[in-house]
């Protein structure tokens, strides 16, 4: 559900720019508060989790789409919601910047649906409710696919919303949401599984992780040591090597743009700021599309190649699992150092 810039003009793609920018500023002030030495490691293998799950599309049977892990409930429970959408913050950016996933001025809009809707809607008014004062594995679970649903409804109406608003004529609003809602429905109710099984193996191993993450409370004095170790060992395995076995099918943003319009992708933008962000996202962005760069004559036929190959065994997307999964791990942990560094006091 990541969006391409030419589904935005400028002044749509700024003023999700203005938001989430403001998002992050006042998220960064909470995360003050609660930020410690132990949340700090967390945080950032939980991001670098998330981006590697979000390498794998999965199919959707039946329609010929595939949709991949949003991963904002994940980290709202484990991480509460100002640590999480700094997190998801850190994962979108990577992607933009150095995987050409998702574009630059779509970047605000991109971390505002993945972000704010699991977070801030879907998290304290789904989740905790559902799973009250007395978690157990029956209500985890049943809290873990409802909120994860919901949260991606909201986004992938977020994507409706923003891409109407930007005036792209060749997708009407009401044909685009009745592409968008029920395709994003069947990815959130897989999204849900994910969620719930990543949250449960946290609950047995550390129930008090999710328990200070609703309240705010440090994990100080709590040993992370089988959580982490567990989640970086998912972490490197989906990077490395489960990214093979992404589906070939498009997304579901992509599937819906093909049934409104009949191409997968609409036309980029013709404004200079559309066609100056592009010429800086393809400078920083050196492995493109989770791969290595191939001559422009040839990726069409390296396209076709790989997705006649299931698995696509491919030594470019091991290495973009890994490398931006170190890369994410390394951002989000320095924010949380950063936030971390500035809450002592100071002396004298």
């Amino acid at each position: 559900m990541h969006m391409a810039d030419a589904l935005l003009t400028p002044a749509v793609g700024g003023t999700m720019w203005a938001a989430t920018a403001g998002t992050i500023a006042y998220c960064s002030r909470k995360v003050k508060l609660e930020m410690d030495d132990s949340k700090v490691p967390l945080m950032g293998v939980l991001a670098a989790f998330i981006f590697a799950a979000q390498m794998i599309n999965f199919t959707i049977p039946g329609t010929g789409s595939s949709g991949h892990l949003g991963g904002g409930m994940i980290l709202a429970i484990l991480l509460g919601p100002y640590a999480a959408f700094l997190a998801m913050a850190s994962v979108l950016t990577v992607q933009a910047l150095f995987f050409a996933d998702g574009g630059l001025l779509a970047l605000g809009c991109n971390i505002f649906n993945l972000g704010i809707f699991p977070c801030f809607i879907a998290y304290p008014l789904i989740y905790r409710p559902l799973v009250g004062e007395s978690p157990s594995q029956r209500r985890i679970f049943l809290a873990a696919i409802v909120s994860a649903v919901f949260g991606l409804q909201l986004g992938a109406f977020g994507v409706v919303l923003e891409t109407v608003l930007s005036g792209v004529s060749s997708l009407p609003f009401n044909t685009f949401v009745s592409l968008m809602q029920p395709i994003h429905l069947a990815i959130g109710i897989v999204e849900g599984l994910v969620t719930a099984a990543v949250v449960l193996f946290v609950w047995k191993a550390r129930p008090e992780i999710l328990k200070y993450a609703d309240s705010a409370r440090s994990l100080c004095g709590l040993s992370l040591k089988k959580v982490l170790v567990g989640l970086a060992i998912v972490t490197v395995v989906t990077g490395g090597s489960l990214s093979w076995f992404a589906s070939a099918n498009p997304d579901g943003l992509e599937w819906a743009i093909l049934g409104v319009t009949g191409s997968e992708e609409v036309e980029e933008g013709e404004s200079g700021l559309h066609a100056a962000l592009a010429w800086l996202q393809e400078c920083f962005a050196f492995l493109p599309d989770y791969g290595f760069a191939q001559p422009e004559t040839s990726s069409e036929k390296v396209a076709e190649e790989a997705a006649e190959a299931w698995p696509a065994v491919d030594a470019g997307t091991s290495v973009s699992g890994l490398i931006g999964g170190i890369m994410t791990l390394a951002l989000a942990a320095l924010i949380g150092l950063l936030l971390k560094r500035r809450q002592r006091p100071q002396v004298g």
